[in-house]
């Protein structure tokens, strides 16, 4: 089976959906099929779409492209959207009706959460194929090994990672952690680490700030720690959470977007107002927490799997023999190969850049280009 995936792989600290990628990307290869990350080949069964913004920059296709191809080369391919991107995520306006318009393309629909499926379903999504696969990281990498339980004599380590610094990802309660450290009472008690990119309207005096990591030292610096938080407001699924857990560290988290989905029942559920005591409780019962984490259950295998079983389910449905016209094959790779020039060549990328500029200017909304 050819799975074309429409992102390009950047082997850095980028974020969740790069993760999610390499993660699946990797598992299919190794399940025998084959994935490219563009349309240049005729003969693919199933083509997934990750983001339909074609100014997304790990973006390699979008809705439109699929369609073209779809009309000029190979109308019996099969196309999932995965949907992992909303307004209420970083309080955007038209997200969600473009996602839904770039829908359209699909013939079966992926959500990262029943959070997330039930913001579509409020605003029109209608589609009875679609499915809930739950995100995971790769148990490689963000596993158990080496990660020791605490000892109650030293400080108790709590630590957060974020890639995007949006104010949604949490930052008003991870100040008012910051403020906590003022206290003598917890200053002697805990610390705070933020692996990641801070968000410049919040300013941290007492908690240590790490520049972004990834991969194992992402996971060597987890594992020093004793339990992780997360204040992201809206999240429809989120990675950061996800490794922390399968590290085997506690979760502190809120009631907010797809995260109690992947939470509840492998931490405790906080707010600003409770914090300090939901904190106590989690230390003077982390020997419980921290054999309940043995038991995680979401990882990138079991991730990729349930993918590659909708990939095949799909294309045992689609049997069908074509005859491709030679023409149509040449004129939609002349047409992909000058919008993939024009995204990601040197030259090309900065007449890119300056139309996403002149598009801004006029629609005021740079997310829904």
């Amino acid at each position: 089976m050819k799975i074309a995936i429409g992102s390009k792989i950047l082997n850095k600290a980028w974020g969740g959906g790069n993760l999610f990628v390499k993660n699946l990307s990797k598992h299919l290869v190794k399940s025998g099929h084959e994935v490219v990350f563009n349309l240049f080949d005729k003969d693919i069964d199933v083509i997934l779409l990750t983001d339909p913004r074609f100014s997304s920059e790990n973006s390699t296709f979008n809705h439109k492209d699929i369609e073209y191809f779809k009309k000029l080369v190979n109308p019996n391919v099969k196309v999932v959207h995965r949907v992992n991107e909303c307004d209420q995520r970083k309080n955007t306006f038209g997200v969600n009706k473009y996602y839904l318009s770039a829908n359209k393309a699909a013939d079966h629909t992926v959500f990262v959460s029943k959070w997330l499926k039930n913001i579509y379903i409020n605003e029109g999504f209608k589609s009875s194929e679609s499915s809930v696969i739950m995100s995971g990281s790769d148990n490689k990498i963000f596993n158990r090994k080496n990660y020791k339980e605490w000892k109650k004599t030293d400080k108790f380590k709590l630590i957060t990672h974020h890639w995007g610094n949006n104010k949604n990802k949490g930052f008003a309660l991870y100040s008012q952690l910051d403020d906590l450290l003022d206290k003598k009472f917890w200053k002697d008690k805990i610390s705070f680490e933020f692996i990641g990119n801070t968000n410049p309207e919040y300013e941290f005096k007492n908690t240590k700030i790490t520049s972004p990591l990834f991969g194992k030292s992402l996971a060597k610096a987890l594992k020093e720690s004793n339990a992780y938080i997360t204040a992201t407001i809206n999240e429809p699924s989120g990675n950061h959470h996800i490794e922390g857990s399968q590290c085997g560290l506690p979760l502190l988290y809120i009631k907010s977007g797809g995260v109690p989905e992947f939470a509840e029942g492998y931490g405790l559920e906080y707010n600003l107002q409770n914090l300090e005591e939901k904190l106590l409780d989690l230390i003077d019962n982390y020997s419980y927490y921290f054999e309940l984490m043995k038991s995680y259950p979401f990882n990138s295998d079991i991730m990729s799997k349930d993918y590659e079983d909708l990939f095949l389910k799909l294309k045992l449905e689609n049997q069908k023999t074509i005859k491709l016209s030679i023409f149509k094959l040449v004129m939609f790779k002349i047409f992909y190969k000058f919008r993939y020039f024009v995204k990601f060549n040197p030259l090309g990328n900065l007449v890119f850049k300056s139309y996403i500029k002149a598009r801004f200017i006029i629609s005021k909304n740079k997310d829904i280009i």
